[in-house]
């Protein structure tokens, strides 16, 4: 079996000094598809800004494409986030520029000034997504669910090794709902490691796979019962 991409061991976290997660230990392979399931504050999106380097974990062993989330400096974050792609639920699309211009934001901010580059990996990722036909228009000429594409697209600009998605599905109706985890799952299967947060549970059952339950501050993976 390969290394663990994601490896969790013995984690405990607080937020302002209030404990979020206790003695939390998972492991996720390249190229898996998982699901964190839990109730609003449960404790899903803590963990996800843990893995993408925005809270430090108070003890134990966190581990993420080979980065040590305990040692790692404020300095050194960006290099880790330039691995990863993060799915938002407020999507956090620039409302003031196109979705080009989004999409040459965040490549400049990570040192690609090339703009042949920048317009020709942008096509790249639109396409992955079904929405080639889209870079010029304004987010607000898009509805909801190609608006989420397109946050799913500006994730995988710089190649993610792992995408972290928090309620990807929250703020869309069921069958567009859907589309986003088919699609997610999709990309899964090309290698990228996906992680869904979500409380969503008719999505769960649409498209199972590997799960882990928030409750009373502890992570636990679902097995399902066996049939018959």
């Amino acid at each position: 079996m390969a290394e663990p991409l994601i490896r969790l061991k013995d984690v405990t976290l607080f937020r302002d000094h209030h404990l979020v997660l206790e003695n939390v230990s998972f492991e996720v392979q390249p190229g898996e598809f998982v699901y964190l399931i839990g109730k609003t504050g449960s404790g899903k999106s803590s963990l996800l800004k843990l893995l993408y380097g925005e809270v430090k974990p108070a003890s134990g062993e966190a581990i993420i494409c080979h980065t040590d989330l305990l040692s790692l400096r404020r300095s050194q974050v960006h290099l880790l986030r330039r691995r990863l792609g993060m799915v938002f639920q407020d999507f956090q699309l620039l409302f003031d520029r196109s979705v080009g211009k989004n999409f040459e934001f965040v490549m400049r901010a990570v040192g690609v000034t090339q703009k042949s580059h920048i317009q020709t990996r942008s096509q790249e990722v639109l396409a992955l997504v079904g929405l080639d036909h889209i870079l010029e228009k304004m987010p607000h000429e898009l509805s909801g669910g190609e608006q989420q594409r397109v946050v799913i697209a500006r994730a995988l600009l710089n190649g993610p090794e792992v995408i972290l998605a928090d309620e990807p599905t929250g703020n869309l109706d069921p069958e567009t709902s859907y589309d986003i985890i088919r699609l997610l799952r999709n990309l899964s299967m090309t290698g990228v490691t996906v992680l869904v947060a979500t409380h969503d549970m008719n999505v769960v059952e649409r498209f199972p796979s590997r799960m882990f339950i928030f409750e009373n501050k502890m992570l636990k993976e679902f097995i399902p019962p066996k049939r018959g």
